[in-house]
């Protein structure tokens, strides 16, 4: 029980917020491309199919993360007590963990396309190094934002086998999307992180970080304008974008505080419903 614990800590399946923002934009890529008038079996089963590839995919991303960052994480308030940081999970342990889950997230990919899969298979380096990135760069949240959102184009392809400028599009902005929240969620740490020299856009931007977040995330409810009009959606699609506008620029910047670690994490939780609102949107507006 203490190994199947330390397990769960180590892989945050006890924090889910992770894997669904890895998994929000799977959903959005196979939503737009998706035809509802066809049933929603083949929706559902990828749906389920692209849950435990997020779920598994985030959890050996956190190992690798912790076994990379072990000597930066005892430094750190925060992530000092976790598994690998504390030792209480062994390196090489941490090591077959991580390379169990992505053998059991290959299974899974197998079930789509073959395009699907080979763009997948050609993601896994910039998962993996992402850990790194905050070590050379202050823009770490960028190539989170291109991993995390890469999901978009594998759903769109595993329905149509193909690219266009539509996911494209909804794939830019929502790189701008997670620049916005993962920003927020780098204020948690950002007295530490200058201590031991990482760098992020928290500690980029931290004389005028509502300029940035209102920047970013203009990028992104842009593209979600776009999206609608390259779509046609109906005007239900837009109620809900109502919706977006107000979560994104009431509750995630005029009511962000961003001295408080608590408030700022609460925030970036917040962007699990705006995920869910956007699938909705994106469902009740092709309807």
């Amino acid at each position: 029980m203490q190994q199947i614990n330390l397990f769960i800590e180590l892989t945050r399946l006890k924090k889910p917020i992770g894997y669904m923002l890895l998994f929000w934009p799977c959903v959005w890529g196979l939503t737009i491309a998706y035809d509802f008038s066809e049933g929603i079996k083949i929706y559902i089963f990828y749906f389920i199919l692209f849950l435990l590839g997020a779920i598994l995919m985030r959890s050996a991303g956190c190992i690798v993360n912790d076994i990379l960052d072990r000597n930066f994480d005892k430094e750190v308030q925060r992530t000092k007590d976790r598994p690998i940081a504390s030792g209480k999970v062994s390196v090489k342990l941490g090591i077959i963990y991580s390379l169990l889950l992505c053998a059991i997230a290959f299974f899974v990919l197998i079930n789509f396309n073959n395009l699907t899969v080979l763009l997948a298979l050609a993601s896994m380096p910039f998962a993996f190094t992402y850990p790194l990135m905050k070590r050379f760069t202050y823009w770490p949240q960028l190539f989170l934002g291109l991993t995390f959102n890469y999901g978009l184009i594998l759903g769109w392809t595993s329905i149509t086998n193909e690219i266009n400028l539509i996911p494209i599009i909804f794939y830019f902005g929502a790189i701008f999307w997670t620049l916005g929240y993962d920003t927020i969620y780098g204020f948690q740490d950002i007295k530490d992180d200058e201590i031991i020299g990482l760098k992020s856009t928290s500690i980029k931007f931290k004389k005028n970080p509502y300029l940035f977040l209102c920047i970013s995330y203009t990028v992104f409810f842009s593209s979600l304008i776009a999206l609608g009009f390259l779509m046609e959606l109906n005007n239900i699609f837009y109620i809900f974008l109502i919706i977006i506008f107000i979560q994104i620029y009431f509750f995630q910047i005029y009511k962000l505080k961003f001295d408080d670690p608590i408030n700022c994490l609460n925030t970036f939780k917040s962007n699990n419903y705006l995920g869910l609102i956007l699938t909705l949107g994106i469902i009740l507006g092709k309807i």
